[in-house]
């Protein structure tokens, strides 16, 4: 973005938005709850840290942290560390308990399942290629799962990139990328999957119970 958009940007978010918007997270493993959104933003998505805000059709995002969350610092040093490529956003801009970063256009694929949308093998590729491109500059890929992997017509975005400074494997996208081709697939070539909400929920829920129990088998 140029310089005067920034500051544009900064404006926007520090006069309009932060004075009202509430981020409140109770447990790290749900996502946080967003509210005061002042009209003429839109909230677009809640992680397990942080709400991302829109203006309008602006190009970038606000991503606001929860006060009482860490990982915004981590999260610029990795946007820094990637630099350009096409299936990261960037990082325009480092707040006080905000981001401003170039917004992804497409439908997680959460949502995909939800209302029925298909998801093409090549979003799965895309964000396998990315990943290594990730681990060749150096961070270690966590927490890519269904909410984090936009289907932007066909191409794989990664959204989230807040854990790639921590060490280990969680193996949430091992996972994701077997339940694709093991079970997403084989019944998608019959007919159209869609699961409601609370299935969706429910299955998230059951798959942390599981990493949770394999984490201290382990």
């Amino acid at each position: 973005m140029e310089h005067i958009k920034i500051m544009q940007a900064i404006q926007w978010i520090e006069d309009e938005l932060l004075p009202s918007l509430c981020v409140n997270s109770e447990s790290s493993d749900d996502p946080v709850v967003a509210s005061g959104i002042p009209q003429g933003w839109q909230l677009l998505g809640t992680g397990n840290y942080a709400a991302v805000v829109a203006r309008g059709d602006s190009p970038w995002i606000a991503k606001v942290y929860a006060r009482n969350r860490p990982g915004l610092d981590e999260e610029a040093e990795v946007y820094r560390r990637l630099g350009p490529h096409p299936a990261y956003a960037a990082c325009y801009y480092k707040g006080d308990g905000y981001l401003i970063l170039k917004r992804l256009y497409g439908t997680n694929l959460y949502d995909c399942l939800l209302h029925g949308i298909s998801i093409p093998p090549s979003v799965i590729r895309d964000v396998d290629e990315a990943l290594a491109y990730a681990r060749s500059r150096g961070l270690n890929p966590r927490d890519i799962h269904g909410k984090n992997i936009f289907n932007d017509k066909g191409k794989g975005k990664v959204v989230d990139v807040s854990d790639f400074l921590l060490e280990g494997s969680d193996h949430v996208w091992r996972d994701t990328r077997q339940a694709y081709h093991w079970i997403y697939r084989p019944i998608s070539a019959v007919c159209t999957i869609r699961l409601s909400e609370p299935m969706l929920e429910r299955l998230r829920k059951l798959y942390r119970r599981f990493r949770k129990r394999s984490r201290h088998e382990h």
